[in-house]
């Protein structure tokens, strides 16, 4: 095999790290003269600093160039072929002849718009879910801010395509659908050179803000998807973009590949991770310490989010991780925030029809993971905030497993975060049917974690309405086809009483089909509503801990989010279509309280600011997609 000579790979490299330099400097071309900001949008967006430093960079390289400074270069061209500074039919006549553009590109000059609709147009030719995912894909790959814009034009018919339910599927089939890199792919083989990979990811435009990381070992419902788990690192980084207006360069997405145990990737001859068993616990503790020293050592200010552990290493690592770095876990927590703020909102429908006080609801959770035990020290605080004690709090909240009722002495040896919530007041008793769980515990609210269909069956779902005048019904499981019932399951054996949401979205029933006579609307307890704040909030005023106290007020500040219009509705959770709003508010509310606890680390910028001006601040540091002299 003919290799090249260490000159010519240090040729390549150079030209490689010129081109980019040059890319850089087009970008600033693109954009036009700087527009003058206020000092703090250097939190989210391009540092000038990398800016005027890319642009020295690329006039020491262009002045070598033997080339007349009218002609166009490979660089120019690569505009068009780089998502950040592309505008493809977007660019001005006048960007054309600056660029050497004119003729590579059709003649009309249209709007981000225009170009929108044409996005719309080709996608819904598309027949599959995951077809037009792929599409969207290749969008992001192509057009940062077309991508965007068609998100934020279109939030009802695109969220679902880019996350839950069609990720799934998506990181199922990821090393088939592959089609260039994005993010960092850290794996064992880079063990003792973590430090030097984080530093191989290029910064052109400053630091980034954001991380998401995954391992992959739990992709929503569908288990150890090894390093096709990328793909959700990818699609929630795309969620706080479009949900919070985190800048799309101050993202990043990361999957730590430490093996797989699932033989179909094992055996695909496309999969793209290492084909190895999963490593040991010993050896992913080290792995993983190594790679979080890195990533704040690099980004002392990088926000982190766990992704989709197991819950074992979920838990393993919020509790190791939690006071001494920026990060928080979205399956524990934001899961937690977001069912605390629908079943508050829920609690007080039901106990303003019943007359039964809010201290006196009982929980009963099917699923016994990270998830669910998260979820369930969320709700805590909705108890103690009635004027409970811990305890007393604690008792108001059952889990089950595949065994059945979690009690402490029920013979097998509880994985430690079950321990917590495990009962000891069954006298004995040992219940493994869901129905007869039911029947003893007597619960106004049951929440699905348990990732199997059908968990709530017909007779679980009368049972709740024999119960309860408003049954609290929320089957939480994603993807769709995982979800514990339907809504209209839920609806037909309620005769339209429950109080419904799930983690995956379902059709509305109008009012000729319910059985209520009017429009029913089911809620959806997405983290989407809650972790694009809380991400917000600590990338802004770089806090240097995520607190529980920071989550808790993410779920308060989202439970008063409704309006009166989706009150009159029913309506447990917002309307998606104003995430950035509920983003701006949920941010303000957890800067507030991460001042409160002396965790930010903004030199008292934000805990200067009244609610009212903290809310413009955050307002006017959020990213929005455009084409214009201020944006590249």
């Amino acid at each position: 095999m003919l290799r090249p000579s260490a000159r010519a790979v240090a040729t390549n490299v150079r030209c490689a790290a010129t081109e980019w330099h040059q890319t850089a400097a087009l970008m600033e071309a693109v954009a036009g003269p700087s527009t003058p900001r206020r000092a703090a949008s250097a939190l989210l967006y391009p540092s000038s600093r990398h800016r005027t430093a890319s642009r020295r960079t690329s006039a020491a390289s262009f002045s070598t160039s033997s080339a007349s400074t009218n002609s166009s270069s490979l660089a120019d061209h690569r505009i068009v072929s780089d998502p950040f500074p592309n505008q493809d039919t977007g660019f001005s006549y006048e960007k054309r002849d600056q660029l050497g553009l004119r003729g590579l590109l059709p003649p009309a000059v249209q709007s981000l718009n225009t170009q929108v609709l044409r996005v719309l147009h080709q996608l819904r030719a598309k027949t599959t879910p995951l077809q037009k995912h792929v599409m969207l894909a290749s969008l992001r790959q192509t057009n940062t801010r077309l991508y965007y814009a068609t998100i934020l034009a279109n939030k009802e018919e695109i969220l679902p395509l880019i996350y839950t339910p069609t990720v799934g599927e998506a990181c199922q089939k990821f090393s088939h659908i592959y089609r260039r890199p994005e993010g960092l792919s850290i794996s064992l083989e880079d063990k003792g050179k973590i430090a030097s990979i984080v530093e191989n990811w290029p910064v052109p435009a400053g630091s980034p803000r954001i991380a998401v990381i995954t391992d992959g070992s739990r992709i929503l419902g569908l288990g150890d998807l090894g390093w096709n788990g990328q793909g959700i690192s990818i699609g929630k980084l795309s969620l706080y973009v479009a949900g919070a207006g985190i800048h799309p360069r101050a993202t990043l997405p990361i999957v730590v590949d430490l093996g797989t145990n699932n033989k179909k990737n094992l055996e695909d001859p496309l999969y793209l991770g290492l084909r190895r068993e999963r490593a040991s616990t010993e050896e992913y503790i080290e792995f993983m310490d190594e790679v979080m020293e890195a990533l704040h050592s690099r980004y002392p200010n990088l926000i982190i989010q766990f992704e989709d552990f197991t819950s074992e290493n979920a838990f393993r690592f919020l509790d190791r991780y939690q006071d001494k770095y920026p990060m928080f876990n979205d399956d524990i927590q934001g899961t937690g925030s977001v069912i605390l703020a629908g079943f508050t909102n829920a609690a007080r429908i039901a106990s303003k029809e019943s007359g039964r006080p809010l201290h006196d609801h009982r929980i009963l959770m099917a699923g016994a993971g990270s998830a669910a035990v998260g979820v369930g020290k969320q709700l805590m605080s909705f108890f103690t905030r009635q004027g409970l004690s811990q305890d007393e709090a604690r008792e108001r909240i059952f889990i089950t497993d595949s065994k059945g009722l979690v009690t402490k002495d029920r013979g097998d040896k509880l994985a430690e975060h079950k321990v917590f919530f495990a009962r000891d007041d069954n006298s004995g008793r040992q219940i493994k049917d869901l129905a007869e769980i039911i029947d003893y515990v007597k619960p106004t609210a049951i929440l699905g974690l348990s990732t199997i269909k059908g968990t709530f069956d017909e007779t679980v779902i009368r049972k709740m309405a024999t119960l309860n005048k408003r049954p609290i019904i929320f089957p939480l499981s994603n993807p769709t086809d995982n979800s514990e019932c339907t809504f209209e399951e839920a609806v037909r054996y309620t005769d339209g009483s429950v109080l419904f949401a799930a983690g995956s979205p379902f059709p509305e029933i109008e009012a000729g089909s319910s059985p209520t006579g009017k429009r029913l609307i089911p809620g959806q307890g997405n983290n989407f509503l809650v972790f694009p704040g809380i991400g917000l909030c600590a990338a802004l005023c770089k806090a240097a801990r995520v607190t529980n106290e920071m989550i808790t007020e993410s779920a308060l500040a989202l439970s008063d989010a409704l309006n009166e219009e989706e009150r009159a509705e029913g309506r447990l959770y917002p309307n998606t279509e104003r995430i950035r709003e509920i983003s701006r508010d949920i941010a303000v509310r957890c800067i507030q309280m991460a001042n409160k606890q002396g965790v930010t680390r903004d030199g008292g910028k934000t805990a200067n600011m009244d609610e009212e001006q903290l809310r413009d601040w955050v307002q006017g540091e959020m990213w929005s997609p455009r084409y214009d002299a201020d944006e590249a």
